[in-house]
């Protein structure tokens, strides 16, 4: 029997801090003796969004695998900057690290507790599917659909939907049929959707399970695939977005979103350690 630290924190929480807000994530301080196997029970059994496992590195502050309850992804954004926040407190690195993921490797670095990734150089593909049928999946009107939908990976490839305004966003009803047939290169369905707000941008992120449909509170991986997309629309740069999202999950979260004029895609979101213990194996 052995026993596993992990650490619970809250990541991309409100602006006053609020500790019950943002994306929660479970971190394991030290995986070197777990395997995949075990790694994926565990993150079922903890049921987030996402589970970390760090683990030593010759490239990096750390290794860092992330599971969802059902499989394994080469690159996350709240896990990134969560697992970041507990590296630095293991002495793994200070305000400024590097994570080596499946997706390669992550400069992370902090002000305080408000930590920022620089993400992977964005790609980007046109969507096959027509309007209608974006528009049907979302249970929206065809005219609601904004611009230029696009699949964009900066790590990982999701769906990245611009609607017409923000009461749009707020109407998305997802149908779980239509979400599983518009699949990433990698053989997911997630679909991002937002809307420019008086005071940012108002997004929303869906993925199926089972026969449902999930929303997640704060996708930091989207927020850097919407890097992506404002880069194939041409934006002016530099470009700075507060993001608001969560509002319908119950964990109001905000994230930050910057395009640099060298193109660089940055995500940034405050952490919360709210609490830890160990496991039992």
């Amino acid at each position: 029997m052995a026993q596993y630290s992990y650490r619970l924190v809250n990541v991309f929480t409100t602006q006053d801090r609020a500790p019950l807000s943002g994306n929660p994530l479970c971190v394991f301080e030290r995986a070197q003796s777990l395997d995949t196997v075990r790694m994926q029970a565990l993150a079922l059994q903890f049921n987030l969004s996402e589970t970390t496992f760090i683990l030593p590195s010759e490239r990096a502050s750390a290794r860092v695998r992330i599971f969802t309850p059902a499989y394994e992804m080469p690159f996350a954004g709240h896990p990134t900057l969560g697992t970041a926040h507990v590296c630095r407190a293991l002495g793994l690195g200070g305000d400024r690290l590097t994570l080596e993921m499946q997706a390669g490797v992550i400069p992370v670095r902090a002000s305080g507790d408000r930590w920022t990734l620089q993400a992977n150089t964005p790609r980007w593909r046109e969507v096959e599917e027509p309007r209608l049928t974006l528009a049907a999946m979302l249970g929206l009107e065809e005219r609601e659909i904004a611009e230029r939908p696009l699949w964009v990976s900066a790590g990982t490839e999701q769906l990245i939907v611009p609607l017409a305004t923000e009461a749009a966003v707020r109407r998305a009803q997802v149908r779980a049929d239509l979400l599983r047939q518009l699949r990433s290169a990698d053989g997911q369905s997630m679909a991002y959707v937002f809307a420019p707000t008086p005071g940012g941008l108002l997004a929303r992120f869906f993925f199926p399970k089972g026969s449902a449909v999930l929303e997640d509170p704060a996708t930091g991986s989207a927020t850097a695939n919407l890097g992506g997309w404002y880069l194939a629309m041409g934006r002016s740069l530099p470009c700075e977005l507060e993001i608001s999202q969560g509002e319908y999950t119950g964990r109001p979260s905000a994230l930050r979103l910057r395009v640099d004029e060298q193109r660089h895609v940055l995500v940034s979101g405050d952490v919360i350690e709210l609490g830890r213990g160990s496991v039992t194996l």
